[in-house]
Parts: C-alpha cells; sequence; structure tokens
C-alpha cells in the first residue's frame, strides 16, 4: 500500500517562506512584509480579473480607467504596482523600493485605503534581496480568486495573525484575539443589522467574524455599519488592510488615536460593541485628565492605577437605547475594590450586566490567566430582536447569567485551548435559551456549568461578580478562583526569593567584612 503524502496547506508553505526571512530582520517586522504581499497580490488578481471582463465585453479601451474597477469595488492599480511587473522585476537590486512605489500608487488611487498599507517600509528594513525575490516566488504560487467561497486571502491573512500572534507572546500577541472567542462573541450578543463598533479593533477581527456571522444566518452584511478605534500605527494599518482584503467598508478614524485621549467617535451610538481591549493598563490618563468626561457621567471617574472601568464605560456610552455588548477582560474587574466597586455596583444597580462568562485558561496567545467576557445590555429588560423576520419576546428580568467555561474546549498548537464549534453552539444557545420569555419551562441552572443569579442575590455578595459564588460545585476544591489563588502564591513566592536574596547579601557583606572577596 503506498504511503499517502500529507499535502502542505497555503498557509503552511507560505509560513515556512516567510521564515526564510529569519535573521534579516526580527520576527515583529516580518509579519508586515508578508501580509503587504499578500495585499498586493490579492489586490492585483481581483484587477486582473475585472480587466478580463471588461475585455470580454468589449469594453477594452476602459481597461485603464479607474472608475470602471471601483464601480465594481475593485482597486485600481497602476502598471507598475501589479504584481506581475514586481514578479518579472523580482530580481533587480531595487525590488524593495518598487514594492513600496506600487504600495504608495494602490493608497494613492483608491482613498478608501488612505492609512493602510506600508509607506516606505520595504525600503527602510534593508531586506536581503534574495530572501524577498524567494518570498514572491511563494506568493505568486496563490491563486487568489481560485475559490471565492473559502475566501483563500482572509484564510491566509487569518492564520499569519494567529502564528504572528503565538510566535511573539507575551509582548506582542495583544493585537489579535482568538477567532473562537470572537465567534462566541458574535453568536451571543448576534449583530445581524445595525452600527457594530470596537474601541480597541486591532487588526480588525471583531469586524471579519461579525460579517461572517451574518453571512452564516443568510443575513445581509449591507444592513451593518462598523466603527472602529485603534492606538497602535502598525496594528491600524493591519486592522484597514484586513478589512479591505475582504470588501468591509469601515469607519476607523482618520488616523491611529488614543480612544481615552482623543475619541475619534465622540457622538456615536452602536447597536453592538464586541472588544478585548488591553488588560489591567495602567497610567492610562493623566492625574487630571478626563476627570470631567462625559463618558464618566452617572458614574464614578476609574481609578487611573487600571483603565479596566474606563473602557467599560467607555462602551455604555456608547450604547444605543437597545444596545449589547460583549467585550472581553482580566478576571480581576469582577471583584475589584474602590471606584471600580462602585461602578461595578452602579452598573448592577441600573440593570445593565446581563452575563458573565469564564473563558477556559491558555485561551490567548499573550496570557495564561483565564479571563472573562461581559455581556452588557442597556435594554435588557424589555428586549425584542428580530431575527430572520421572526420576532422572539424575551422576558422581564432582573436576574445575570453565570457561565464557566473552564472545562470546555480542546489543546490547539500543543500549549493554547480553543472553545470547539460544539462548545460555541452549545454555550450560545444556552444563553438565548436563558434569554427567552417562557425559560422557567426550558432553562435549568447546571453545576460547574451555568447559574442564574437574582439582583438580590448578587447585591448579597457584595455586588460581586465572581462565577465561583454563584455556581454550584461538585467537588469542594472546585469553588476556588484559582485566578485569585495563583496570584497569592506568586506573591508569596516573590516574596521568598526576597528574604533569600537578603540573606545571600548578608552573607556576601559578612565574608567582605573578614576580608575575602567574593
Amino acid at each position: 500500500m503506498a504511503k499517502q503524502v500529507k499535502t502542505k496547506s497555503i498557509e503552511e508553505s507560505l509560513w515556512q517562506s516567510c521564515d526564510k526571512l529569519r535573521g534579516s530582520i526580527e520576527p515583529s517586522e516580518y509579519k508586515h512584509v508578508v501580509l503587504g504581499l499578500i495585499f498586493l497580490k490579492f489586490a492585483s488578481d481581483k484587477f486582473e480579473e475585472r480587466k478580463k471582463e471588461l475585455i470580454e465585453e468589449g469594453k477594452e479601451k476602459y481597461v485603464e480607467m479607474k472608475d470602471f474597477y471601483n464601480m465594481k469595488n475593485v482597486f485600481f492599480l497602476n502598471e507598475t504596482s501589479r504584481w506581475n511587473y514586481i514578479k518579472v522585476h523580482a530580481k533587480q537590486d531595487d525590488l524593495a523600493l518598487k514594492i513600496d512605489t506600487a504600495l504608495h500608487q494602490i493608497e494613492k488611487n483608491n482613498p478608501a485605503l488612505k492609512g493602510a498599507l506600508p509607506d516606505n517600509y520595504f525600503s527602510r528594513l534593508g531586506l536581503d534581496k534574495t530572501k524577498l525575490a524567494s518570498l514572491i516566488d511563494e506568493i505568486s504560487k496563490i491563486n487568489t480568486l481560485d475559490d471565492k467561497e473559502t475566501d483563500i486571502v482572509g484564510r491566509v491573512y487569518e492564520y499569519f495573525l494567529a502564528k504572528f500572534a503565538i510566535k511573539e507572546g507575551k509582548t506582542k500577541g495583544e493585537f489579535y484575539t482568538p477567532k473562537t472567542i470572537v465567534n462566541l462573541i458574535a453568536e451571543m450578543i448576534e449583530p445581524y443589522k445595525g452600527i457594530i463598533y470596537d474601541p480597541a479593533c486591532g487588526t480588525g477581527g471583531m469586524f471579519v467574524q461579525s460579517i461572517k456571522f451574518i453571512e452564516n444566518h443568510q443575513g445581509n452584511k449591507k444592513e451593518v455599519s462598523i466603527y472602529g478605534q485603534e492606538y497602535t500605527k502598525t496594528t491600524y494599518k493591519l486592522a484597514k488592510m484586513n478589512l479591505a482584503i475582504r470588501g468591509i467598508s469601515g469607519n476607523l478614524g482618520e488616523k491611529d488615536a488614543d480612544t481615552f485621549l482623543q475619541d475619534l467617535h465622540p457622538d456615536l451610538k452602536a447597536d453592538f460593541i464586541m472588544a478585548n481591549p488591553p488588560f489591567n493598563q495602567k497610567d492610562w490618563r493623566g492625574a487630571n485628565e478626563l476627570i470631567d468626561d462625559p463618558r464618566w457621567k452617572g458614574y464614578d471617574v476609574p481609578p487611573i492605577s487600571n483603565a479596566n472601568y474606563g473602557w467599560i464605560l467607555n462602551m455604555v456610552s456608547k450604547l444605543s437605547n437597545n444596545g449589547v455588548a460583549g467585550f472581553i477582560l482580566a478576571n480581576g474587574a469582577l471583584s475589584g475594590g474602590g471606584e471600580e466597586y462602585k461602578i461595578r455596583k452602579k452598573l448592577i444597580k441600573n440593570n445593565l450586566v446581563e452575563a458573565i462568562v469564564i473563558i477556559p485558561r491558555n485561551t490567548f496567545y499573550h496570557t495564561d490567566i483565564s479571563v472573562t467576557l461581559w455581556i452588557l445590555n442597556k435594554n435588557k429588560t424589555k428586549h425584542t430582536k428580530e431575527i430572520n423576520k421572526q420576532t422572539k419576546k424575551y422576558r422581564e428580568r432582573n436576574e445575570v447569567l453565570f457561565m464557566d467555561l473552564r472545562r470546555k474546549g480542546s489543546v490547539y498548537e500543543k500549549k493554547f485551548i480553543e472553545l470547539t464549534k460544539k462548545d460555541i453552539e452549545n454555550i450560545s444557545q444556552y444563553y438565548h435559551i436563558w434569554q427567552q420569555e417562557d425559560y422557567q419551562n426550558t432553562y435549568k441552572d447546571i453545576a460547574e456549568l451555568c447559574y442564574s443569579a437574582s439582583l438580590k442575590e448578587i447585591e448579597t455578595n457584595n455586588f460581586s461578580l465572581v462565577p465561583s459564588k454563584y455556581i454550584e460545585f461538585v467537588d469542594a476544591d472546585s469553588g476556588i478562583d484559582f485566578d485569585t489563588e495563583m496570584k497569592r502564591i506568586q506573591h508569596e513566592f516573590k516574596a521568598l526569593l526576597k528574604e533569600e536574596k537578603q540573606s545571600q547579601d548578608q552573607l556576601i557583606n559578612a565574608f567582605k567584612t573578614l576580608g575575602y572577596e567574593l
């Protein structure tokens, strides 16, 4: 029997080619090289496809006119911006300059791409021309239009973002939210139509999965408008490219900017908010800045020591009257004291908190801690949604659904956990059953998974939103908040190390006093 040879996927082949850049530039840099080239190849393939259409329609004289491309949402490319031109000149010494020129011309000819593409990036990096030419050859093998149903370029782009996030680890992985977590948020808050907002949009993954959710449920993506903001310049460019590759139009502001200090959408009211803001951000505002910010109206000013509640109140202020928000935060926000306690207490009393979901550990690439998905609902008591033209009534309620998913998921890349498609279906389905008017007949609390707590119960627990205070656990030790316990152990360990170092220093000083040099 002949041995079967495993065929490499496009993503794997490209990743190996990408590794050829090692030694030439830092790994944190070459994602911009690879993703910029993938975008260039995709834009060129789309251009050539449209050009062929015009010729077949007998409109050959219009093949160099921008309007005939823009009308079909295709980017117009000058001759020197097309992939074939880059490929033909791939062995020349000025290849990097030619790529930079091509990207500049594409952005110049297509206003929708303003601020999206790398600016004089390839020339500044001083890339090894042989390695760059080899990468060009590998990308040339991809027919980005071969299978429109599978979104090849989007798939490659997504694969690379995940791979780079894993590779770069704790210091650089913040820009990427694992796809399964984004899928879970989308399935729970159901962004079918209206305005979608992400105040810390990273590379735009929330928007991409929102559009996929709409398409998978036979919705119309033209019925949503996308707004976002991103602080880091290179990530802002990646987000604009990510949306452009998929033909998604969105307003990410005119530039990269700090959401707190320079809100680019001050008057926005969103129907859906999806976000994964930076965890436990310190010194996020000056001591006397943003004290009277309108986003805190009705609440205490979030503490300067941690931005978690600044992000929460920013999102609350952006919600429309029927708006729903799903966002990720570190677990510490569930039970913090001081101003955080006062804000959390008001959020609960205002009946904004709808669900708190603990995500499994090792789900994120830049931290191994368990994190929390919050669902806030601006019109939780009388909420009606139209799904596939069928209206479902939602019950009046003064409760919060707590879910603990730390026993869910499967192993990914040997050390990470990802929620399976079945996990996501079951979790979102259970959440929607709980929301419905006749939930008493269909929903029930499940030990080690979920519990519906009344606002009175939460008040009794001093307004803590830690799920283990409400969900029943079978084993005695299963109710432990493991993240809090781990922090305690780490603190004690650091104290022991400090004591050990002090003892060593004392011993060294004693020897020196006796005249010994160590």
